[in-house]
């Protein structure tokens, strides 16, 4: 159901320079993720919401029961799911979750190195010398992954630091 209502709501947004990211279908609540290649304005959001309310109206999603309608951008950690999404995001790390089934692991993180129509390469240290290649059949699951990096600290002896002292020292008799 949850790609039928993507493909539905995907032409609902597009008019508005958006596309469709993720849909989410939960009791009680629908949630729509949008995104554009330059990131979704809040103006394009709040137009969106009201087309994709009037194509749920028509189109409910959970006849009979009521829900609260999300419609946002995907924040900082973004899913991927076209190969679109996966050579827009290359260059960044990116966590991945494989389909249930095959051997080993099914989880990977690693620097995005390469993506096409038919999967991606992902490298980092533990997939080897050459990174570790998936189809995008293979996939649960991705998403991009934010780094917080830790904020530079004033040190004793920065400049603008030495020209208060500086200026105290001089207005003192």
């Amino acid at each position: 159901m949850e790609d039928e209502l993507r493909n539905l709501l995907a032409s609902t947004v597009a008019p508005v320079g958006l596309e469709v990211l993720d849909v989410e279908v939960r009791p009680g609540r629908v949630r729509v993720v949008v995104d554009s290649p330059g990131g979704a304005q809040l103006d394009a959001i709040a137009e969106a919401t009201r087309a994709v309310s009037a194509t749920l109206d028509r189109h409910d999603p959970l006849p009979g029961h009521r829900y609260t309608l999300e419609v946002s951008s995907p924040g900082v950690e973004r899913p991927l799911r076209t190969p679109g999404h996966f050579a827009r995001a290359v260059g960044e790390t990116v966590t991945v979750r494989t389909r249930a089934g095959g051997e080993g692991d099914r989880r990977f993180t690693g620097n995005l190195a390469s993506a096409d129509g038919e999967g991606f390469v992902l490298t980092g240290e533990d997939l080897g010398e050459s990174g570790r290649r998936f189809t995008y059949e293979d996939i649960e699951r991705a998403r991009t992954v934010f780094a917080w990096e830790p904020a530079p600290r004033a040190g004793r002896g920065s400049p603008r630091r030495r020209r208060g002292l500086e200026a105290k020292k001089v207005a003192t008799p």
